[in-house]
Formats: structure tokens, sequence, C-alpha cells
């Protein structure tokens, strides 16, 4: 049994990777967040200690440690451009790390993790969970056996509607979370690259506050994306059922269905960490890479344009 803490157990994701552990087996010992609304710990780990101050936090790990206590990881759940910071604090603590994605928000901060990394020799792993699920594992399988001689032509839409509530939250500041296209996009991007090979170009059509949308050219597919958290993007028969949410990637004009198979992906992510096989800071860089480029390239009117651009 393993020894888990956790930063940021108020998150909207934190349920999953309390889940994770406890579903794994092991066990939940100390838990922290600025906000003291982790009612959901008593699901899980009733007994973790639970702190708001970060100083605190980090004194009780010190004191378990020198107490014998070994802390073996710690996962991190905080608001985006946190993650740097809690990761090194984790491999100081001679705990590995589990963090969500994206890892951090520039290329450079990677770099300077494989530094950490190595002087520290912890390991650090991300959730991408998009690499476990069943249709995206076969997709990547069919694309493997093809072997295509020409590329692919895909089409990703994802919009998710949020309230007013996310401007004036962490996930409204670019600083902060890196924008719509990191806070929303970077698992779909990690996907296409795993499964269509490197990036060999990168336009963008637009980016806005609640939308973005561009290009990308990978060795083995072209894909025009959208992604978007504004409701009034939404098709007319999704706004017609009550929907708030639609996802859909076609390939060479084929639909991918991927809809089900979400709800044990962290437990799955979690058990392939605990054997070793995490997905960690190589892995991360291609779509820390792209992201960073969308928030960072010139808007164009060159390339394929997403149908979903008005």
């Amino acid at each position: 049994m393993k020894n888990f803490a956790l930063i940021g157990a108020a998150g909207y994701i934190a349920p999953r990777h309390l889940k994770a552990i406890k579903e794994t087996n092991n066990q939940l010992i100390a838990a922290l967040d600025k906000f003291d609304s982790v009612g959901v710990m008593d699901s899980f780990f009733p007994k973790a200690d639970f702190f708001v101050e970060f100083e605190r936090f980090d004194r009780h790990i010190e004191k378990l440690k020198r107490g014998g206590t070994h802390l073996d990881y710690v996962s991190i759940c905080t608001p985006n451009y946190l993650h740097d910071s809690h990761i090194r604090m984790a491999l100081r603590r001679g705990a590995d790390a589990i963090c969500e994605k994206p890892l951090v928000l520039n290329p450079w901060n990677v770099d300077a993790l494989k530094d950490i990394e190595k002087e520290s020799g912890q390991k650090i792993n991300t959730i991408l969970q998009l690499r476990l699920h069943p249709s995206i594992i076969a997709l990547k399988n069919k694309v493997a056996v093809e072997n295509k001689a020409g590329k692919y032509d895909v089409d990703l839409t994802y919009i998710t509607s949020r309230g007013r509530w996310y401007d004036i939250s962490w996930k409204g500041d670019e600083s902060k979370s890196g924008g719509i296209a990191t806070n929303i996009g970077v698992h779909f991007y990690d996907m296409l690259s795993w499964i269509f090979g490197e990036v060999q170009e990168n336009i963008v059509h637009v980016r806005e506050k609640d939308k973005s949308a561009g290009y990308l050219e990978f060795k083995n597919a072209r894909v025009r994306w959208f992604l978007s958290i504004n409701e009034d993007d939404l098709p007319e028969d999704i706004k017609e059922k009550g929907q708030r949410t639609f996802r859909s990637i076609t390939i060479d004009d084929q639909e991918l269905e991927f809809s089900a198979g979400f709800t044990d992906l962290h437990t799955k992510s979690y058990e392939q960490i605990l054997k070793g096989n995490g997905f960690g800071l190589k892995e991360s860089e291609a779509s820390i890479k792209i992201v960073h480029n969308i928030r960072n390239t010139s808007i164009s009117t060159i390339g394929e344009k997403h149908p979903f651009i008005k």
C-alpha cells in the first residue's frame, strides 16, 4: 500500500484522483486546498489530514517523513500555473508526482523539470487519459496497420459551455490557465500527436477568450480544429435537446465514436503509474509545445478552416 498526498482537493477533477487512489488500494494521508469545501473526502478518505495553508501542509509532510512515514506520491489537481511549483515540492519531499494536464504551460518548464527529476531520482507522471481510451487505442492501431500513403483528414470540434463564473476564475486568466486551447484542448492535441506523429504546421485562425480554432498538420494527418466554451456555438439540434456539450472527431468523414468509456480512465492511469508505466515529461512535450505555439502564433488566413468558423 502506497501513501499519497493530494494538492487541490476542492477542485473539479479531485474526486477522480481520490477514487483512483482508493480503487488501487492505496491510502491518502494528507490533502491541501485553500478552499475548505472538501466534504467529498468523506466518501474516500475521511481520516486523511487536511490543510488550507501550504506552509502547514508542507510542515506536516516533513514531520511525517522524520517520523518514518514515507510519502510515495503527491497527486496535483491545482490550477495550471501552479503545477510546476507543486511538482517541484513533491520531488523535494522524495515523492513521485502525479499531475493533471498540462504538466506545465511552457516548453522550457519541461526542460527544467527534466533536470530536477534527474537530480531527485523521482518520477513525474501526468494524466493523458485519452491514450487509455479503448476507441482511441483502436484508432491508433488502425492507423498503424493501414500505413496510408497520404494523410488523413481530421475535423475536431469540442464545445463545452461555461457560465459567467469562468471569466472570474483562474481559468479565464490566460496567464494562469493558458487559455481555451490549453484548458480544454490539450488532451486532444496529445491524442492527435500520439496517433498521427510529429507536428509539421500549426496555424491559428481564431483566438478569442471563449473560442479558438486553427489548422494543425501532422506527419500523417491534416487537422482542422475548433474549441469553444460559448453555448451559442452549439449546433441547433444539440441546443434543442437541452445539451450543453458537443464533441465530434471525424477521420476522412467517418465519425469516431468515443462518448463512452471515460469513467475509469483515471483509475487506469493510476494502475499504469503504479506499475512504472505512467506517462511522463517525454510524452507531455508535444502537446505542451502545440498549445504554447497556439497562444503565441499570429492569427492567419492561411490553411484549411474548420466549418464551425463563422
